[in-house]
């Protein structure tokens, strides 16, 4: 079995690229519900999996220059409830909400007035949330609300999926000590290199898989 250019690309992408190209993937979902609904922002939220707070994956409007990467518990505030209950929820009126955590609003230096939040679900498990901050009354007039954050949420929540996935890859493989971490760099640096170097480097691949496969058969 020889290796080949176009598997060489594939698993390069699958390790290096996918978080890059999945970020604008989710940008573009909080840019575009940001639009459609006349707000001023939108923003994405992930569970970590490694401390299981909420954290600024995507943002567009107010904050998207700062927000991305800032986190803080799951169980505040509207998106905490949203996560942790299931179920969508509009809020026209923040100013009489018992859920919602003015002091994490402020933290961000914009405080809506309302907004609406819904969980991101792939196969029953709760990936994070999606909100709109302060829609505009007209655009909500004009549409079912609650249909189009459903699809607005199915495509973040597969989005969102790939991530993890990705990210849990990547720490395997490039884990303190790895050997693995030489493999990412090898197959990084083929799929980024020259097409001579390319050649030359799945040469010597297939002569090395020939070497500890093909010869314990």
């Amino acid at each position: 079995m020889m290796v080949n250019g176009e598997m060489i690309a594939a698993v390069s992408a699958a390790v290096a690229g996918s978080e890059a190209e999945h970020r604008l993937l989710l940008q573009s979902i909080v840019d575009t519900a940001r639009v459609i609904f006349g707000a001023k922002a939108s923003s994405i939220f992930l569970v970590n999996e490694e401390h299981g707070d909420l954290v600024f994956e995507a943002v567009s409007g107010e904050g998207e220059k700062v927000l991305v990467g800032r986190r803080f518990p799951a169980t505040r505030g509207i998106a905490g409830w949203v996560l942790n209950a299931g179920d969508a929820l509009i809020v026209d009126d923040l100013s009489t909400s018992t859920v919602f955590a003015r002091d994490i609003a402020e933290s961000t230096a914009y405080v809506p007035g309302g907004l609406m939040a819904v969980p991101l679900v792939h196969d029953d498990e709760a990936l994070g949330v999606l909100e709109v901050l302060d829609p505009h009354p007209q655009a909500r007039a004009a549409i079912d609300e609650l249909a189009l954050l459903t699809l607005f949420a199915a495509q973040a929540s597969a989005a969102l999926r790939i991530v993890q996935r990705n990210r849990h890859a990547l720490r395997v493989l490039e884990g303190t000590g790895s050997e693995f971490g030489d493999l990412v760099s090898i197959v990084s640096a083929l799929a980024g290199g020259t097409e001579e170097r390319r050649r030359a480097g799945l040469r010597l691949l297939g002569s090395l898989h020939e070497l500890l496969v093909d010869n314990q058969s």
